[in-house]
């Protein structure tokens, strides 16, 4: 396939400590993406280990996703919801994004990096999984339609604002 486009996506879900943030990276195997994909599974840093994630034991996700948590793991707790939670939130996220068209029809010639923001204080299991779904989905829809809207973002460069500034 010579199809060498990079997508790239982000998804912003959720409030407090049980939100979820997710940048997306997708291309194929044999590219950019797929070189980045295998560098950073094989090169783990201390509280940053990227893995192949899993719908489910010995299924993975697919297109062969790469799960990298943006937050150190901090305790057990932190550590049980960016694997557990999280980590199925990226799944459904997934296979919801082939359903709605978001994933190219040949996904096996594919790669997918997912970022996963889990806050360390984050408490609640569901809204995780909730929260990392729909980021999920988001951004990868962001990625398939080429957006944000030029005019658009520029608007928002310019009074810029997220959940750490101008909140409140």
């Amino acid at each position: 396939m010579s199809d060498q486009r990079i997508f790239i996506g982000e998804g912003f879900v959720g409030e407090g400590v049980n939100a979820a943030h997710i940048n997306t990276v997708m291309g194929v195997r044999n590219g950019p993406v797929g070189t980045a994909w295998a560098t950073a599974l094989a090169t783990p840093r201390a509280g940053h280990v990227p893995f192949v994630a899993v719908a489910k034991p010995g299924v993975p996700i697919l297109p062969f996703t790469l799960l990298v948590n943006k937050a150190a793991i901090e305790n057990d707790t932190h550590g049980s919801l960016t694997w557990g939670a999280a980590q199925a939130g990226v799944a459904a996220g997934v296979g919801q994004a082939h359903i709605d068209g978001h994933i190219p029809p040949v996904s096996e010639s594919y790669v997918l990096i997912a970022a996963v923001w889990v806050n360390p204080a984050a408490n609640d299991e569901e809204a995780v999984f909730a929260n990392n779904r729909d980021a999920t989905l988001s951004a990868l829809a962001m990625a398939r339609s080429s957006a944000p809207d030029m005019d658009a973002a520029i608007a928002a460069m310019l009074q810029p604002e997220n959940p750490y500034f101008r909140q409140g």
